[in-house]
């Protein structure tokens, strides 16, 4: 099936390309069949992307990481609700669905008119079409739990204040609830022209925080609880870039990671 994704829609195609990238070497961080299966059906230069290997790095240590996050709150809270903002065609809700919880896949129209040529809905896993800033997507989450809500691969795409904007209607309408989102620093987003894929899109990057302990400026509601920066994972995958993290000023300010708030 022939795409013609554009901008911040067409990123969703690089953890896509990189899941399965990883999921063929020896010894991967994770193993995405399915994603595998969906790269192979549909018509795309994802050769584009062959040989980044710092994406299919960071991608596969960030799906782990969040991977065991999720699986942490749901076996604290076996009726969650998962809200996945910004999904594109990610899978993590077939990795750690308990049988129990409620999952929402949300994203813009054309990313999910694509996931639904993947997967169907169900009564506990729902999939959205609506810009993650259309927020009459708020009136289609009904909670059956504590709310566990994932930002992976989409914010550093808005600006400051279209994040502010983002985490007030968050803080209204899911008070209480957890966040666990993907953060860069400010001195990647700037940049952004030169990552490895991203650099093949017409996407630019626009936000970054030096710690997720920024996030608090936001709204004194907001509580950061932790965050893991990638490079501290399989540092053997990281190439020449394991003696640069030694140096603090390179680990701090060229980093993602992924951070833990309540809301």
């Amino acid at each position: 099936m022939k795409q013609y994704l554009k901008d911040v829609p067409e990123t969703l195609l690089i953890p896509l390309w990189a899941r399965a990238a990883e999921s063929k070497i020896d010894n991967p961080i994770v193993v995405d069949d399915k994603a595998l299966e969906m790269m192979e059906q549909i018509d795309y230069e994802f050769t584009k992307f062959e040989g980044s290997w710092m994406t299919q790095t960071g991608v596969a240590v960030r799906t782990e990481i969040l991977d065991r996050e999720v699986r942490t709150f749901i076996n604290k809270y076996q009726d969650a609700t998962i809200i996945n903002i910004g999904c594109g065609l990610d899978t993590r809700y077939f990795r750690v669905d308990n049988g129990q919880i409620c999952w929402y896949d949300i994203d813009l129209p054309e990313p999910i008119r694509l996931r639904r040529k993947f997967f169907e809905e169900t009564n506990r896993h729902k999939m959205i079409g609506k810009s993650v800033f259309d927020f009459t997507w708020i009136d289609d989450i009904h909670k059956t739990g504590p709310i566990l809500i994932i930002a992976e691969g989409i914010l550093m795409y808005f600006t400051e204040q279209q994040i502010r904007e983002l985490m007030y209607k968050l803080l209204d309408h899911f008070s209480g609830a957890n966040m666990l989102l993907e953060m860069m620093t400010p001195l990647i987003a700037k940049n952004g022209k030169k990552h490895d894929t991203v650099n093949k899109t017409g996407a630019t990057f626009k936000w970054g925080i030096k710690s997720g302990k920024e996030m608090e400026k936001i709204d004194s509601k907001i509580k950061f609880v932790d965050e893991w920066n990638y490079y501290d994972y399989h540092k053997n995958r990281w190439k020449g870039l394991r003696l640069l993290i030694l140096i603090p000023f390179f680990k701090k300010n060229f980093n993602n990671r992924i951070v833990h708030i309540k809301i």
